[in-house]
Order: structure tokens, then C-alpha cells, then sequence
């Protein structure tokens, strides 16, 4: 199984010290060691993409990347057979958007050329890969288009995670009605740098934690004994964050997303649960 990590903070700077702090608490890769490991993030309105090795050992904090960033977005997992590492490895983007996707869509050989053939020119061209995850994409980024906010920054967040889990209704459907026999897990994760998306369809579990700001810090070498002089207390006591995962060690302090939920989270990182459309 993949493992998906997304975190959105209120501090830009501070992105290392929050996943600093999901050590011991986030499992990457999850169950079995993945050959494709992808992170993006945000750096001056640009979004940046780095690819890790198959040997490399992963921890949160070493997926921080070089620059300020409020927003990362991590898969691991395994590449198709024969799969290109340019076009199959998560998260994949689209301009402004992020996007992952832990699970399968059921059947998706059977469908792949009529869901291909439903999207807009110009989205069939960008997929390019060979998994049923860019598809998914796909089908999330004709929803948007849809609306004409797909590059909208004040999009809400509530509106965009509604769209999420309607791509995933909708590509469960087509799989039922082709035949699949079991229900397709689309645990999809999604982001355009200002709103954070999660949607769990599926049995498998999709987990989110806030984190609330405090004075200690072990990458900074804050601690309550650190003079309140000191650069960096209070916005270490400032900072918030949400954060996404699907493989935890301990559910203590997570919170398990119900099975057909979205999880809509704004820039002002104020939490919302969608029910299933």
C-alpha cells in the first residue's frame, strides 16, 4: 500500500519544524518499501517538484524541502511494471495543483480509454503516464475547469473539496457499472497551495491531526527555558498546521476520516468534514 503525507501551515518558515515533529508518528513508506517517492511544494507562487531514490530512507523531516514553503505534499509507493519515473511518480501536477492518490480504481484497464475519451482535449493530452492515479487527476481537474476557478486562489475550500469527492463518486460508479466487484479505494489528496483536500473512499484509512503552536522546538533548539528574546519563540508559538496522513504508528491524537468523507481545509486552516455527495 502507498503512504500519502500532506501538510498545510501557517508559518511558511517553520515548515521543517512541523514535520520535525511527526517523527515517530508518520510510517513512510507504509507497509512495504515503494520505488517512487515524490514530494511538491510551493516557493513564490511556484510549484516544486523533487523525486528521492529507491534507497533512500525517508522520515518526514527529510522530505522538508530547501526553501519556505506552507504547503508539501508527499506519495510513496510502487511504479507500475515497466513504469517511466518522469511520468508515473506522485504527486502529479497540473499548474497551480498537486495531486495524489493512495488505493485503485477497480477495473481501471476495462475503463481507461472511455474515461480518457470523456475528458477535454487538452486534459487527455496531459496525461501521460500509465496509471489509473493521473487519470483520477484528470477527471478532478475537468470538475474544476468546470467552474472557471481552477487557477482561482480565493477558491473555497469547501467548493474544491465538494469537487474532489464528486471525481471520486462519479469514477466509483463508472467501475460498478462495468463490472468491477468490489468497490475502487480512491484516497485522494489535493492542494493548490492555498486549500488542503482529502477525500477517503475506501476502506482503507485516512488520518488528520492539527498542530497547535508551542515554544519547543528541536530543530530550532527552542525550549521552555529559552529567553523570550530569543528570534523565533513567538513565531513558534504562533504556528498552526494540518496535517494529512495515511499511515500512522499510533492513531493517539489523529483523527480517522468516516469512509465517503472529505476533509476541506482553508488557508486560515479552519477544518471542515464533507459528507459524500
Amino acid at each position: 500500500m502507498s503512504a500519502v503525507l500532506a501538510v498545510l501551515t501557517s508559518d511558511p518558515n517553520l515548515l521543517r519544524c512541523e514535520l520535525h515533529r511527526l517523527e515517530g508518528q508518520v510510517l513512510l513508506p507504509g507497509e512495504s518499501r515503494g520505488n517512487a517517492a515524490g514530494v511538491g511544494s510551493y516557493a513564490d507562487g511556484e510549484v516544486l517538484m523533487r523525486r528521492f531514490s529507491s534507497d533512500e530512507a525517508l522520515t518526514p523531516e527529510s522530505l522538508a524541502p530547501p526553501h519556505e514553503s506552507a504547503v508539501l505534499l508527499c506519495h510513496v509507493g510502487k511504479l507500475p511494471l515497466g513504469g517511466s519515473p518522469e511520468e508515473n511518480t506522485q504527486p502529479f501536477r497540473a499548474r497551480s495543483w498537486l495531486f495524489a492518490h493512495q488505493g485503485a480504481l477497480e477495473g481501471f484497464e476495462r475503463l481507461r480509454a472511455s474515461l480518457l475519451e470523456a475528458l477535454p482535449e487538452f486534459l487527455r493530452r496531459q496525461v501521460r503516464g500509465a496509471t489509473d492515479s493521473e487519470v483520477v487527476f484528470a477527471h478532478f481537474l475537468k470538475r474544476l475547469r468546470e467552474t472557471g476557478r481552477t487557477e482561482d486562489p480565493r477558491l473555497e475550500a469547501e467548493l474544491a473539496g465538494a469537487l474532489l469527492a464528486g471525481a471520486a463518486q462519479e469514477l466509483d460508479r463508472a467501475a460498478a457499472k462495468a463490472g468491477a466487484v468490489h468497490p475502487s479505494l480512491l484516497n485522494l489528496v489535493a492542494t493548490n497551495g492555498h486549500v488542503l483536500l482529502a477525500t477517503r473512499w475506501g476502506e482503507a484509512p485516512l488520518y488528520y491531526t492539527r498542530l497547535e503552536g508551542t515554544e519547543h522546538c528541536e530543530v530550532c533548539g527552542l525550549g521552555p527555558s529559552t529567553p523570550e528574546t530569543q528570534p523565533g519563540v513567538g513565531a513558534h508559538r504562533r504556528r498552526r498546521a494540518v496535517v494529512v496522513a495515511s499511515q500512522v504508528k499510533r492513531t493517539a491524537g489523529w483523527v480517522e476520516l468516516p469512509q465517503g468523507t472529505t476533509l476541506a481545509v482553508s488557508g486560515d486552516l479552519q477544518v471542515r468534514h464533507l459528507p459524500a455527495p
